[in-house]
């Protein structure tokens, strides 16, 4: 995929990283070759074999014309998803480990609610957290604006269109 060491990548797991270093190691008996990356949010660093970034989900961080996909995607109405809600935390859930940003806005945008507002769930404001999370720290870097002023913009997106629709 041409990554190279001190890239910044989308791992979909995990959110934004830097690849640190490209490492090859011997693992029972073969040698193979890994990006090492750095979580900077999460102190983490991971490993992940060159030869399956691509199948991992490993990605550039998205251009501005994604972003701004993602930020469309804010300013439509929230769609209201029916069925039990196990099943659709974890149709949330995997939207937000995709990796995929205009999914994450998706869910962003259908979890929103109010500050004030008491109906939302402890699941859902775990989720909503984790959407907006992985979308201001992409939408932040991409943009060259601090991770509060990705969160301010993208939540006045939501707001937006919640005080249009009221």
């Amino acid at each position: 995929m041409g990554f190279k060491a001190t890239d910044l990548i989308v791992y979909p797991a995990h959110g934004v990283g830097q690849i640190v270093a490209i490492e090859e190691q011997t693992v029972a008996g073969a040698c193979l070759e890994f990006f090492v990356v750095y979580f900077t949010k999460s102190k983490m660093t991971l490993r992940v074999p060159t030869s399956r970034a691509a199948k991992t989900g490993m990605r550039w961080l998205s251009d501005s014309s994604t972003i701004q996909h993602a930020r469309r995607i804010l300013g439509q109405p929230p769609h209201k998803a029916r069925g039990n809600w196990s099943r659709i935390a974890q149709e949330y859930e995997s939207k937000i480990n995709s990796g995929d940003i205009v999914a994450i806005a998706e869910v962003m945008r259908d979890l929103h609610r109010r500050a004030a507002s008491p109906d939302q769930s402890y699941a859902e404001r775990q989720l909503y957290t984790a959407a907006i999370d992985r979308l201001s720290e992409e939408v932040a870097l991409v943009s060259g604006m601090t991770e509060q002023e990705a969160v301010k913009e993208l939540e006045s997106a939501i707001a937006t269109e919640v005080r249009r629709s009221a």
